[in-house]
């Protein structure tokens, strides 16, 4: 898997996620930020940890971006367990 691919895909990611907060700004419709961003940022953290996979990096940042696709994800379940 290129590494080139995987910093697409971010792009795009990260391209979506500004596009659907501008849209909800704008327009009051679409989801509301507060319910897709720590998905965003668990899929994103994922994604990047991957990447330095790829690109060599050490164990200890694909370390660091896991614990942050996990705790983004642990606290997207939490909230929404909560309602």
């Amino acid at each position: 898997m290129s590494r080139r691919l995987i910093e697409a895909v971010i792009a795009f990611t990260l391209l979506e996620g500004v596009a659907l907060v501008a849209y909800h700004r704008v327009t009051g419709k679409g989801v509301p930020p507060r319910e897709f961003a720590a998905n965003l940022v668990s899929g994103l953290c994922l994604m990047f940890a991957l990447r330095g996979v790829l690109a060599g990096s050490g164990w200890g940042w694909t370390a660091a971006w896991l614990l942050g696709a996990g705790l983004a994800h642990g606290s997207d379940v939490w909230r929404r367990w909560r309602r």
